[in-house]
């Protein structure tokens, strides 16, 4: 989430700094700074808010320096504030670090220091890493940075300068981007490909777990216990549009591949160190209120309906309580049951949606509590809430959303969890097998994305139909509404979805030899059940697309075609069925000719009723 540049060379750095900033700014910030290094010393600016924010209070200032680092936060660990934006520095202000990723041992490393007598000025994990790289640094700051590492636990990008050692920029990284860019005389850093382009296409990616010297006339390339390494650069011809797409030939493929990313943001630092504890201090509701709730409503439109729906159905696992999702457009004129007992989950990727505004509206002047679950800060709905729970999925720029879609899920289940605690209805080793599960969240979605082909093969046989038919059932008919709403979106052909039970109160008269019928199969999912419809749907010669992740000879004999995914705990399962749907949608757009990143008649952000 979260953008770094860096320059040394012989130009003014602040104006390549500000520049690169600035094109990173489609990955969304809340807050920005810059830390340069002249004769005076280090010198050091950053402002909540967006750039131009920055940008003002120093436009008067004629700053040198030819080395510097700056960065756009999203905050984590602490609000958005001047004190908890990057860079951070040490206690005497020589060294200054900025920090993408999470540090998970740091609360337990700022003890330490504190107890070493480092004074901290910020509520940030990332300042602890000023402090130990201050604790080694006798001279050599790689040495320093090296040895500061050894004692962390986490993902990081990093880039760190210091007055003492002003020729060099060191970085690291594990998990987290960084690509450096190679000039003449000069040489750049940045956490995207795009902030680099209008200075060099000579690009050196960074792997897990290396660090490089970034001097004027070259860098020193190593793993983090310092020995030597050799990599040659990336020549990457991209034009401007090309390199915010990063090479991918639409938004929507490229933001269907950041889904393991976007999931592993919204995760981050929302694990409490004691098991089956979750941090959510955005919430901003007491424990108090939490446990006097008599019911709870998720309201939302479109993909963020069916987010609520898979949350229902966790809901009803983790708590003693009524749980109803509801369009929110409807909301307002079904006389619902709203007092001050109630609880208001309104779901949006913008935070804008006008009918999810005016629900809120309406339960909070009947006295509800309001929780959003939203991907946009500072946005009308988070300011209109009781506690927001961010989605730190990035810009989605694709109008049909995707990885907004696995992130708000991701958002719900942690949601859900932490409810489920502080009512005391889900016992800590539950919940913590929840958490666990969570935890692979990331890992399991590239497993996902890695039947791409298998989907595209798919596409290509059925891109030509008119009409399918998408069935789930229990926490995966959701999902099978998801599956539809996205091929018609992208595609427009005429589909559908179906609860798997209705399969027989209507539907299946639309069966023939010509009509796809995508099953969603899963052990987690009433899989008997679901067997039977396929049957029926088999009986009727429609050519059966099973999703599994229980694949057996039973279903080989039925099913036209299999796609296999990885088995999972229940938790997990709507997230990756979400991923080949998504892309037999975008392929068969692709095939078909649509515009798949605007498609026809549709707004990112509704806001009008």
């Amino acid at each position: 989430m979260c953008g770094i540049v860096g320059y040394i060379g012989e130009r003014s750095a602040k104006q390549i700094l500000l520049e690169g900033l600035r094109t990173l700014a489609y990955r969304g910030y809340d807050s920005t700074g810059i830390a340069l290094i002249n004769d005076q010393g280090l010198w050091v600016a950053k402002r909540v808010g967006k750039l131009d924010e920055l940008t003002q209070a120093i436009a008067g200032e004629a700053v040198p320096g030819r080395v510097g680092i700056g960065h756009s936060r999203w905050a984590t660990h602490g609000r958005p504030s001047d004190e908890n934006a990057h860079p951070h520095l040490d206690c005497h202000r020589r060294l200054a670090v900025i920090h993408n990723g999470i540090i998970e041992n740091f609360s337990a490393l700022k003890e330490e220091l504190l107890g070493e007598g480092h004074e901290f000025r910020s509520q940030t994990d990332t300042e602890i890493l000023a402090h130990l790289f201050e604790k080694h640094y006798r001279g050599d700051l790689a040495a320093a940075v090296r040895a500061g590492l050894q004692s962390v636990r986490g993902a990081f990008a990093i880039a760190v300068i210091c007055q003492d050692s002003p020729d060099e920029i060191v970085v690291a990284k594990t998990a987290s981007p960084l690509v450096i860019g190679l000039g003449r005389g000069e040489n750049f850093l940045a956490s995207d490909v795009p902030a680099l382009l209008p200075h060099t296409h000579q690009m050196l990616f960074l792997q897990d777990g290396e660090l490089a010297v970034i001097r004027r006339e070259g860098v020193r390339l190593s793993d983090l216990a310092g020995h030597p390494l050799e990599r040659q650069p990336t020549q990457i011809n991209w034009d401007p549009v090309t390199a915010q797409k990063q090479g991918y030939k639409h938004f929507m493929l490229k933001e269907i591949y950041e889904q393991p990313q976007a999931v592993a943001d919204t995760l981050q630092g929302r694990f409490a160190a004691q098991p089956g504890e979750v941090v959510l201090d955005e919430l901003q509701l007491s424990a108090e209120r939490l446990n006097s709730l008599a019911n709870i409503y998720l309201l939302a439109c479109g993909t963020s309906w069916h987010a609520g729906l898979v949350a229902k159905y966790l809901y009803q696992r983790f708590l003693r309580l009524p749980i109803g999702v509801e369009l929110s457009s409807e909301f307002r004129y079904s006389q619902p049951y709203v007092s001050d007992k109630t609880l208001c989950i309104a779901i949006s990727q913008s935070g804008e949606t006008a009918d999810t505004l005016a629900a809120v509206r309406q339960a909070k002047a009947r006295g509800a509590a309001v929780i959003s679950i939203v991907n946009v800060l500072g946005s009308t709905l988070t300011r209109e809430s009781d506690g927001v729970l961010y989605t730190h999925a990035g810009p989605e720029i694709g109008v049909a959303s995707t990885k907004a879609f696995t992130a708000q899920l991701a958002a719900l289940a942690l949601l859900g969890v932490h409810l489920g605690r502080v009512r005391g209805e889900l016992p800590p080793d539950r919940a913590e097998e929840q958490l666990q599960a969570l935890r692979q969240a990331p890992a399991l979605l590239e497993a996902a994305l890695a039947r791409a082909e298998q989907v595209e093969v798919l596409a290509r046989r059925f891109y030509d139909k008119s009409d399918f038919l998408f069935l789930g059932r229990d926490i995966l008919c959701p999902i099978a509404y998801e599956g539809a709403l996205k091929l018609k979106e992208i595609s427009y052909i005429h589909a559908e979805g179906y609860a798997a039970g209705e399969l027989k109160h209507g539907p299946i008269a639309l069966i023939d030899e010509k009509m796809p019928v995508v099953v969603l199969v899963s052990k987690n999912s009433i899989y008997e059940k679901v067997f039977s419809n396929i049957q029926e749907i088999k009986a009727r010669q429609g050519i059966i697309i099973a999703l599994t992740d229980e694949r057996g000879p039973a279903l080989e004999q039925v099913a036209d075609h299999i796609l296999e995914l990885p088995a999972t705990a229940e938790l997990l399962t709507p997230m990756l069925f979400t991923v080949p749907l998504q892309l037999l949608a975008y392929h068969v757009g692709v095939l078909r000719g649509t515009d798949v990143d605007q498609p026809r008649n549709l707004a990112k952000s509704v806001t009008v009723e």
